[in-house]
């Protein structure tokens, strides 16, 4: 049966299809990677998480990318976000702008417009945004009306990812570097304050004339601010990940799935061997080029007060990678965030070639053709 959240945004269940649902899949040929699947079913089984953690080694430590599968959320609750996102989106411009983030100052929670600068002349940036932090008094500002209506909703589809499906992933990656199971877990407490956001997003279409300005690419190649980023399924083909051969692939929209990758401070805080993965948007195939692309994503940060130091690990040792202090040593995570986010919406790009992150230092974002 279609969901309560469905029902009182649309009125009549019996016509109504999720933005998520009634999105065509392409028809198009894709060179798709080759990911891991995480099936967090497994989990509590008998030996479950070492296997889990097994399959795991080569996909974290090579590309950062990999998909979960059932992680406890089922389609009906996943379609409900979208349906709020599409509500929010669909709001007079004048009342979303009551919510504005303070981009200026690094912050991100509450609502960017689009088009804010030209990613070239006469071509705007595309993505529209509203980012919900995670829940408690330290928290609390103000937010539409449609989504305090759903407010408890909200709550229960973050606390779920944080609880059972990011937590569970941390354990794993401790497995992997052989340090105690908690350890990255303790650095993402929920009750701790961090910056972790639950974001809705929308990129708006673009004509073809702005596709060939950009040469196909929406959003450069780059690393992710965080720990962890988690994307729902979005059935719109865009989202490509840089291998490990520098070539780029598409990240296949894996049926009931969640596509996970890390971010640059699980890459600090293993000094580079959980590899933040370099991912990037392209315009979608001609049979989907006419849709708004909607994404329901999870952002994972850990306390703002955590820095972002190199764990002792046996792996770690026997790598050679605790032979050099990352440059990030006695940053904390709250002033590496607030640098990226800063830099993030300036007009300076920094162009690297080398994959190694620790060395990227001033928070510039980098960026990959």
């Amino acid at each position: 049966m279609p969901s309560a959240v469905v029902a009182e945004l649309h009125g009549n269940i019996a016509d109504t299809k999720s933005p998520y649902s009634s999105i065509p899949e392409s028809r198009e040929h894709f060179d798709w990677v080759d990911l891991a699947i995480i099936d967090l079913s497994l989990f509590d089984t008998p030996g479950g998480k070492e296997k889990l953690a097994a399959k795991l080694y080569d996909a974290i430590k090579n590309i950062g990318f990999i998909y979960v599968i059932n992680f406890g959320l089922s389609q009906e609750e996943v379609d409900e976000q979208y349906v709020i996102a599409k509500e929010l989106f669909e709001l007079p411009e004048y009342e979303k702008r009551k919510y504005m983030a303070d981009l200026d100052k690094g912050e991100y929670i509450g609502y960017k417009p689009f088009g804010l600068r030209d990613v070239k002349p006469g071509v705007p940036e595309n993505t529209e945004v509203y980012n919900i932090p995670k829940f408690g008094p330290h928290y609390e500002r103000p937010h539409p009306t449609i989504l305090k209506n759903h407010w408890a909703q909200i709550e229960k589809f973050g606390r779920h990812i944080n609880d059972q499906i990011v937590t569970k992933l941390f354990q794993l990656f401790a497995i992997v570097l052989e340090l105690p199971e908690n350890y990255f877990a303790d650095f993402h407490k929920y009750e701790e304050v961090d910056s972790s956001y639950l974001r809705y997003m929308k990129y708006h279409a673009r004509t073809p004339e702005q596709n060939e300005a950009l040469e196909n690419i929406w959003l450069k190649g780059h690393s992710d601010f965080g720990s962890l980023t988690l994307l729902f399924r979005q059935p719109i083909v865009a989202l490509q990940v840089r291998t490990p051969k520098g070539g780029w692939k598409y990240v296949k929209p894996y049926p009931e799935s969640i596509t996970v990758n890390i971010g640059d401070i699980l890459q600090f805080l293993s000094n580079g061997f959980l590899k933040s993965s370099i991912h990037r948007v392209v315009a979608p195939p001609p049979d989907q080029a006419h849709l708004d692309r909607l994404g329901v994503l999870y952002f994972v940060r850990p306390s703002d007060n955590v820095n972002l130091v190199a764990a002792d690990s046996p792996v770690l040792r026997r790598e050679g990678l605790l032979s050099t202090a990352s440059t990030q040593e006695g940053l904390t995570a709250k002033e590496w965030i607030s640098k990226r986010v800063i830099a993030n919406i300036s007009n300076k790009e920094m162009v690297v070639e080398k994959e190694d992150l620790n060395k990227v230092g001033d928070g510039l974002t980098p960026v990959y053709d």
